[in-house]
């Protein structure tokens, strides 16, 4: 607001414009009579100026008012015979021919100084209009009544250019007068009044300077009649009016600093007489308050006009202060106090006629003499100095003719004065050092004060003070706020209430950071807090303080805290200074212990939400300046405040054991870098620290073995120029003197050594004489100022020079110098540290402080948010847990609204700055009031799944459900909880345990899905099961029969039945109410964020998962265990029941899947995060009978997607996996085998190094062979399996290459089923038309029948295994070929004809290969004796055999023409084969069996057809001929007739192959061309198959 508008604001009210006799506002203007000033004055001037116009002629109107002041004093018996000219407004003086002398012109000097003097004019005719006077006497006109005529005679018609001080005169003159009646004084300064708020006097007007002047003195000076009380108080009430019209006027800046003075002194004393009414009094208190914040006002533009040069206008002060006094009568009997009169004169009265009409006559000089002072000097510092000064000065304590209404009255006007122009005040010396000194001194110790009135105002006053001067007031701000901690600090236990954890506010301290806590409650074992009637008892300094007291100081420190950087400043300034206390610290401590709810029992009710008030202020306060830009110009270094508070720390740990251990103190400060190993160093340290006892430091050095300390301590001291008592003092104010007499001697002994040497005084001429006068000293200052001795006779001055006669080197000391000694003692006491407290004390400790402030520094001001994120640390402990508290008490949904506001600030803070302990206490104390966050999951026997109406879905009602919807508090406490952790996650840390708890409670009670987003779909999972509710309860599908028949048969249902009854519609809705707090926590948006942190912030919440696993007690067991065998039996174990199955818990199945999926997310995840998720998962399959087969399989699941994930880490190996999923029970792998199996795939469904590990590891087959078994897993399998032997390239190598093709022909084994579908075809009756049947309808069959194409495709990487392999040709043949061929041998009896033909097909096409025999070794015959024969021996088994008459006799056709086929393939090579003999007399054998096998025709057909073609081959070959034609052959042929004789005996005689051969030379050639041999051959074996 500008000044002008202040201005306004403040006259309006008490200069209401009055009504003309029309009834007409004097607002409204007349055209021609508008008052405009035609001047520009300065702009101080102007912004006074105020135009106001009148209705009426303005002389006309003055004229009027000169008439009504006459009459009155006509009416008088004083002025009944005065002359008319008053009234008529002729000159009194005699009729004078020619022209008007020019002494009389208006607007002259003459014609206003000339009337009211006897020998100016010479009035001796007697006046013809008048009467005759008492004792027949002509009365002369009087002064006052004269003046007036002169002002009618002289009076032009234009008023605004007449002389202002000639227009005021007639009315001054009267208002000075001490022979007019208060109605005429009244009359006087109500015209005067007029005239300058209608402008008759402006700056425009001549000599206006002079007319205010004139008027100053005249209304302090004003001397009227007693007579009336209530008269006399309207007079004195429209002086107060008239001087506060003429501040705010546009001549108040006009006015001189001895103006200004003189009103203000007359308006204090106003305020100060107690013989005024009330009213009176409160009216000048509040002009006074009105003018002081006018004046004060006017500095501001005092700074504006001088611009850069304010040492200018500083120093004005010191040359203009002689002649500004103020004195305001306090205590006297005068209303106005006069400078020409002392303040207990007597009040004039009119005792006669010539007393009256001198003291008019004296009055009228007194006017004229203003006129000689033409220049006058417009107020400035001086009298702002001056009043500023006499307003202190009122506040002292400790001056007894000073009442305390004077002081609030004194409070008020400097209140007003501080909040005008604080800051100015603070800029200028000659104000700032009295507010330094003087005030606060004075405020300091009215705060003290039980005087309510007295209290408040103070705190007012001094919370503006700091406020607004806080620069320069550094200490004392200190000490202000430090008494105010102490006395506000609750030092009482926080009462224990049933449904408030303690956990939730053990960060508020019980009692200030500087403050030791009371040994007594150490170990005082008392856990009841303190009755309430004693509350009020307890306490520091301000523990007695009465409640309004307290709140009364609570109010000052809000008031203080409001201001945004006001906590910011004390931290910056004193938290991280060394030397001063924690206030900002202490400060938060103070407002969270006094929020609490039971801070009302010794204060007042108003007192928790004022300091909660207070505490979320502060916290707001940082919150608004999260986003502004960051102003570090001119403010200190961040860095080095924190390693001040980390020092200051260190320094407060050392003092605290120093105090307790003198040594211990000083080798903890050593040891931390504060002091080196120099005395010097311990010294200056103990000397310039606060913190250590005064006491202890002088006991520690006076005692024997510190000397080195002490003389290092008084090298600190420099004693040059200081006479011996002024030393003495000087030390013993460092320190304490210690009580015994031989510490004090070695102190003493030193000091005297060191102020000989070094003080340069010419007075002492020892050590002995400075030890002896010490002790002197010390000894006098006990005598005279200890208060023991009351009552008893002290020490003289001869009694002190008679004590120290002599000692001087043999001669006394001076007279004066013992006289200059004892005077210094007896009037100032050397104070003791912690001696005294009392007002000696104080002022000793002020002085102290005062001396203490140029090395303190200024205050820093901080209006920055630099250090916001150290500040918070440093106090978010009380805030959280005074925010928690009173969420858990308060009942007030303000309170509650301002608390969750609170609470979301706090946690963006801690967000932004990184303040990860915050936040974690956040969510903690939020999760616990959630009432969600406990060890034990929520039962979930109970569930009830709840469909309300068509439109919704369906709703579980839970035990958890159900109480968290009754329960308002605890959703409002998880609504803030989530709206703290979104945004936040990035921060979290131990709160994440927290929060996870919730989560699986909530998870479990189906009131969140598993998982939001759609990161579980990376898995390709299905949701994790949950368990079945026990009902599930349409009630939108029930009709509308709600009759009592209904419920009773609904309920008897239920109870037959034994299940739990329905829910009720109050469960119902408060589990509606639960999933609708749920659903606003938009955990959805929480999740998103979780999924983008990186990944150093996903640790803490992967190890807050992981621990959330239910303990492995089977971890901790060590690897030797006890076998149960070597345990005695007892009858208890002998009855000991079946072990209980593990039962199924969602919850964990969450908490891994969640793990894994944040571990999967992206390679850095993996690296950081996997190995801990990899552990978490081998557990639980390593202990898989301990757990359910949901939980193991999906485990497993997980445990291969971080497997693949991870392969170039080592947390996870393939084998080990493998390993501990084959070891699973059987029944436990067939339970998880889909999962198991999909993990497997998720590995190997890519060729790589990670597929070759898996499929070359036994574990692997072994999984697979026993999974293939389970319908189940068994098409898994398999495809598992073709996808590795099909593959390209192949997974099937040497190392895996006999457990493929074992596990094939296990699927090929399977397919025997099929051969009952087969068989029964074929009995069907051909009437009955057959039902076609494809082979692949069949997945068993259709299985078997890939699997032997898998063994017969197998034979095409035969070659180029065994040339990877290392083995000799042999091993290699035996190791590749032979389980091809036994596999097919084995499906060549299987009962399935589709398989056993695909088989066959296959076995043959493998034993006619090429690549069979193309090495040179001869392992490859072994297809005779471990294929070929036993397959037909195989055949001939009648369980074999009976699997499929019909399709197995053709089986064994075929293998009678396969065996002869491959016979024949291999006849050369088997020619040069020393076993071929036996190989063929084995293969007559088998034959001759089947032979005679019993099939029937079939093979007694085909048996001999194929030995005869064999026969006939063998002997076209040369291989079977008789012994005539080659004797080498024959034992070939003997042995081949001999056995086909047994059973063919017409055969021999039927090929008649006894007959002569061709001649030998054709033969050769056939022998020579084994190209042409193989043709035939090859001729001659597809003839056989056909045959076949």
């Amino acid at each position: 607001m500008s000044r002008d508008e202040q201005s306004n604001n403040t006259m309006e009210p008490e200069l209401a414009p009055e009504r003309n006799s029309s009834g007409l506002s004097l607002h409204q203007s007349a055209a021609g009579n508008t008052v405009i000033n035609p001047s520009t004055q300065v702009h101080n001037t102007e912004y006074r100026s105020r135009p106001v116009t009148v209705a009426v002629d303005p002389v006309s109107l003055v004229i009027s008012e000169c008439i009504s002041v006459t009459s009155a004093m006509r009416k008088h018996a004083r002025w009944a015979g005065s002359s008319v000219s008053s009234i008529l407004g002729g000159n009194p003086n005699p009729v004078q021919l020619g022209p008007p002398s020019p002494l009389l012109r208006p607007g002259s000097k003459s014609s206003t100084t000339s009337f009211g003097a006897d020998g100016a004019q010479d009035f001796g005719v007697a006046n013809r209009w008048g009467l005759r006077g008492k004792r027949g006497k002509s009365m002369q006109d009087n002064p006052l009544m004269a003046g007036f005529g002169r002002l009618r005679h002289e009076l032009s018609s234009y008023i605004h250019q007449f002389d202002a001080p000639a227009l005021l005169n007639p009315f001054l003159q009267v208002i000075q007068a001490s022979s007019t009646s208060a109605p005429i004084t009244i009359l006087a300064l109500k015209a005067i009044r007029k005239f300058l708020s209608y402008g008759f006097i402006n700056p425009g007007s001549p000599r206006f300077p002079l007319a205010m002047q004139s008027l100053s003195t005249a209304i302090t000076h004003c001397r009227f009649e007693a007579s009336d009380s209530a008269q006399d108080e309207v007079v004195l009430l429209m002086i107060l009016h008239l001087m506060e019209d003429m501040l705010s006027g546009p001549g108040g800046a006009l006015l001189s600093d001895e103006s200004v003075c003189e009103m203000m002194e007359t308006g204090l004393t106003m305020c100060c007489q107690s013989r005024l009414s009330e009213l009176l009094r409160r009216t000048a208190e509040a002009a006074m308050v009105r003018m002081c914040q006018i004046i004060f006002e006017h500095l501001k533009h005092l700074e504006v006009e001088a611009g850069d040069d304010l040492d200018a206008l500083d120093n004005q002060t010191n040359g203009d202060m002689e002649g500004v006094k103020m004195v305001p009568s306090t205590n006297g009997n005068d209303v106005i106090a006069s400078s020409d009169a002392p303040t207990n004169e007597p009040r004039e009265s009119s005792g006669s006629e010539n007393t009256a009409h001198d003291a008019d006559e004296k009055s009228a000089r007194a006017s004229e003499d203003s006129d000689d002072s033409v220049d006058i000097k417009p107020y400035s510092l001086p009298s702002m100095k001056e009043l500023f000064r006499v307003l202190v000065d009122l506040l002292d304590p400790h001056d007894k003719q000073q009442g305390d209404t004077m002081r609030v009255m004194a409070l008020r006007i400097i209140h007003v004065a501080l909040e005008v122009a604080g800051p100015s005040i603070a800029r200028h010396p000659a104000l700032a050092v009295v507010a330094e000194d003087r005030l606060c001194r004075h405020l300091f110790q009215l705060v003290r004060s039980d005087n309510m009135a007295i209290l408040q105002e103070s705190l007012i006053v001094a919370g503006t003070l700091l406020e607004t001067c806080r620069g320069v007031l550094k200490l004392q701000q200190e000490l202000f706020l430090s008494y105010l901690i102490a006395c506000l600090h609750p030092p009482v236990e926080i009462p224990r209430e049933p449904n408030i954890d303690p956990s939730l506010y053990d960060g508020i301290p019980q009692r200030p950071s500087g403050v030791k806590p009371p040994p007594s409650q150490a170990g005082s074992g008392r856990s009841t807090p303190v009755p309430v009637k004693d509350r009020q008892k307890l306490g520091m300094e301000g523990g007695a303080r009465k409640p309004d007291a307290r709140q009364a100081m609570v109010e000052s420190v809000g008031a203080l805290t409001r201001m945004p950087s006001f906590l910011v400043e004390l931290f910056v300034n004193y938290d991280s200074d060394a030397n001063r206390g924690n206030l900002c610290e202490d400060m938060i401590g103070l407002l969270s212990r006094s929020a609490l709810p039971d801070s009302a029992t010794w204060s007042t009710t108003s007192v928790p939400p004022l300091c909660l008030d207070a505490l979320l202020g502060y916290v707001q306060s940082i919150a608004d300046r999260l986003d502004n830009p960051a102003v570090t110009d001119g403010l200190p270094d961040r860095e080095a405040l924190r390693e001040e508070r980390h020092r200051k720390k260190i320094i407060i740990k050392g003092a605290t054991k120093f105090n307790e251990k003198p040594k211990e103190g000083l080798g903890y400060l050593k040891e931390q870098g504060i002091i080196s190993d120099d005395p010097a160093s311990a010294a200056k340290f103990l000397r310039s620290t606060s913190r250590i006892s005064k006491a202890i430091l002088g006991e520690f050095l006076s005692k024997r073995g510190n000397d080195e300390y002490l003389v290092a301590f008084l090298d600190l001291f420099d004693f040059s120029g200081k006479r011996v008592d002024e030393a003495v003092r000087l030390l013993l104010e460092s320190f304490r003197l210690p009580g015994e007499s031989p510490l004090i001697e070695r102190i003493v002994t030193a000091f005297a050594k060191k102020y000989f040497a070094s003080s340069g005084s010419d007075v002492v001429a020892s050590e002995d004489a400075v030890f002896v006068l010490t002790y002197a000293i010390i000894m006098l200052n006990v005598d005279q100022h200890s208060p023991k001795l009351k009552g008893k006779k002290r020490m003289e001055l001869a009694d002190f020079a008679r004590n120290l006669r002599g000692v001087n080197n043999s001669k006394d000391f001076p007279p004066e110098f013992l006289e200059s000694t004892f005077e210094a003692i007896k009037n100032n006491e050397i104070i003791l540290p912690d001696e005294h407290d009392n007002q000696h004390a104080f002022d000793y400790a002020w002085r102290e402080l005062l001396l203490k402030t140029e090395s303190a520094g200024p205050l820093v001001l901080c209006d920055t948010n630099i250090y916001d994120a150290d500040m918070f640390a440093t106090t978010w402990k009380p805030i959280v847990s005074t925010l928690s508290y009173v969420f858990m008490s308060a009942t007030d949904d303000a309170v509650f609204s301002r608390v969750v506001t609170g609470f979301d600030q706090c946690a963006q803070i801690a967000s932004r700055y990184g303040i990860t302990d915050a936040l974690d206490r956040i969510i903690q104390n939020l999760s616990h009031m959630t009432t969600l966050d406990t060890d034990d999951l929520s039962n979930t026997a109970l569930n009830t799944e709840v469909k309300v109406s068509d439109d919704s879905d369906s709703v579980m009602v839970s035990e958890l459900a159900v109480k968290l919807g009754r329960d308002f508090k605890a959703q409002l406490a998880t609504l803030v909880l989530f709206r703290v952790v979104k945004g936040s996650e990035q921060v979290i840390r131990d709160g994440w345990r927290h929060i996870i708890r919730i989560w699986l409670k909530l998870f479990i009670n189906s009131l969140i899905p598993s998982f939001f987003n759609n990161d579980s779909e990376k898995l390709k999972l299905p949701k994790i099961p949950l368990h079945n509710p026990t009902q599930v309860i349409d009630r939108a599908a029930k009709t509308a029969d709600t009759g009592l028949f209904s419920a009773l048969s609904s309920y008897i249902s239920s109870y037959a039945a034994d299940d739990p009854p329905e829910p009720s519609a109050e469960e119902v809705e408060s589990s509606l109410s639960t999933a609708d707090c749920i659903k606003a926590c938009d955990l959805e948006s929480v999740f998103a964020n979780i999924s983008a942190l990186p990944a150093d912030s996903l640790a803490p919440l992967i190890e807050a998962l992981l621990n959330e696993l239910p303990d492995d007690e089977s971890s901790a067991v060590p690897v030797i265990t006890v076998k149960t065998d070597s345990l005695p039996s007892s009858p208890i174990s002998a009855s000991k029941p079946a072990a209980r199955k593990p039962t199924y818990d969602p919850a964990v199945v969450y908490i891994l899947e969640f793990a894994t999926i944040l571990a999967l997310r992206d390679d850095e995840t993996v690296g950081s995060l996997g190995k801990s998720v990899a552990d978490a998962l081998q557990m639980i399959l390593r202990d898989s009978p301990q757990h359910h087969p949901i939980l193991v399989s999906r485990a497993a699941f997980y445990q291969f997607s971080v497997l693949k994930a991870s392969y170039d880490h080592d947390f996870v190996r393939a084998p080990v996996l493998l390993h501990a999923i084959s070891s699973f029970p059987k029944e436990t792998l067939a339970k998880t085998s889909q999962l198991v199996l999909q993990g497997l795939k998720l590995c190997i469904e890519q060729p790589g190094p990670l597929r070759s590990e898996i499929m070359t590891s036994p574990d692997f087959w072994v999984i697979l062979r026993t999974l293939a078994g389970n319908p189940n897993a068994s098409p898994t399998v398999f495809e598992i399996l073709e996808g590795g032997v099909s593959g390209t390239p192949s997974a099937i190598i040497a190392d895996n290459y006999e457990a493929a093709i074992s596990l094939l022909n296990e699927y090929a084994t399977a397919a025997k089923v099929g051969a009952l579908v087969e068989q029964k075809g074929e009995r069907r009756q051909r009437n009955a038309r057959p039902k076609k049947e494809a082979s692949s309808d069949n997945a068993v069959v259709s299985r078997g029948v890939k699997a032997v194409n898998l063994i017969s495709s197998m034979t095409a990487r035969i070659p180029h295994l065994m040339k990877q392999s290392h083995l000799e040709n042999s091993e290699a043949w035996s190791a590749y070929w032979l389980p091809i061929f036994q596999a097919l041998t084995t499906q060549c009896t299987n009962p399935c004809r589709e398989v056993r033909s695909l088989a066959f097909s296959s076995l043959q096409r493998s034993l006619l290969s090429p690549e069979l025999t193309c090495s040179d070794h001869e392992e490859w015959t072994a297809i005779f004796g471990e294929v070929l024969f036993p397959l037909i021996l195989r055949l001939l088994k009648p369980e074999v055999y009976s699997t499929d008459r019909d399709g197995m006799s053709e089986t064994r056709v075929q293998a009678a023409s396969l065996l002869c086929k491959t016979f024949l393939q291999y006849l050369v090579l088997l020619s040069k084969w020393d076993g071929m003999l036996d190989l063929w007399l084995k293969i007559i054998d088998i034959m001759d069996r089947l032979m005679n096998s019993g099939q029937g025709d079939s093979l007694e057909e085909a048996v001999p057809e194929n030995l005869k073609n064999v026969l006939l081959f063998m002997s076209s070959s040369g291989y079977l001929v008789p012994p005539s034609k080659d004797p080498s052959q024959e034992k070939l042929w003997v042995e081949t007739w001999k056995r086909i004789d047994r059973f063919l005996p017409d055969l021999r005689a039927e090929l008649a192959l006894e007959e002569p051969e061709p001649e030998p030379q054709e033969k050769q050639p056939q022998a020579e061309q084994p190209a042409e041999q193989k043709a035939e051959e090859k001729s001659n074996n597809q003839e056989q198959v056909a045959a076949a």
